[in-house]
């Protein structure tokens, strides 16, 4: 879990408690959590065993993140794999993304630059690949997304419906679309690198 946004989170918060669900979640949204009473919450970093670097540039690409949404843990080379490197699988991803054009719009190309998410786009990429793979993995991009997937993990007993998890992985390769042109966007409209 690395959510920029935190809107509505507690809804999707609630129905993990009911399952007992450890989350790995980043810095900020580890202490998001842990103020709203969640226990269960481990930094990405602890997990990984690598601290976050300065400025958020690095969270949450690590082997044993993306290791656990695309391997297969019913695959038998890939738990092997996944035993010898110490990587759990990964269920749920829930991820949202800096807002670039808010960071754009506060002008320079530092501003901007650093309002580009790398690793969250990389994060709802893999996830939605891994629903596509082997279904095991679901990917919330978005807060209009809680309210259905809390209702979902309560009827399915803490699953998703294959079909939900395939639509909220076309929905996250959407964002990552919709993202990237926005950016593009953005710098098309820049003559060189810095001035608009």
């Amino acid at each position: 879990m690395s959510v920029y946004d935190k809107r509505g989170l507690e809804t999707l918060v609630e129905a993990l408690a009911i399952f007992n669900v450890e989350v790995v979640a980043s810095s900020g949204t580890a202490a998001w959590l842990r103020r709203a009473g969640y226990g269960r919450v481990i930094e990405i970093s602890e997990y990984t065993g690598f601290p976050e670097a300065p400025d958020g540039l690095l969270k949450t690409l690590h082997p044993k993140i993306h290791g656990g949404l695309l391997l297969d843990i019913d695959n038998q080379d890939h738990r092997l794999y996944m035993e010898r490197q110490g990587i759990k699988p990964i269920d749920l991803v829930v991820v949202n993304l800096y807002p670039f054009e808010e960071f754009a719009s506060r002008g320079g190309e530092r501003e901007a630059a650093m309002g580009i998410d790398i690793g969250g786009p990389a994060l709802m990429r893999a996830a939605a690949k891994a629903a596509l793979l082997h279904g095991r993995v679901a990917v919330v991009v978005d807060p209009s997304q809680y309210q259905e997937v809390a209702e979902e993990l309560k009827r399915h007993d803490g699953d998703l419906p294959r079909g939900l998890k395939r639509r909220l992985a076309a929905e996250a390769f959407g964002r990552t679309s919709e993202y990237d042109a926005a950016i593009y966007r953005y710098l098309s409209g820049v003559e060189a690198w810095g001035r608009r």
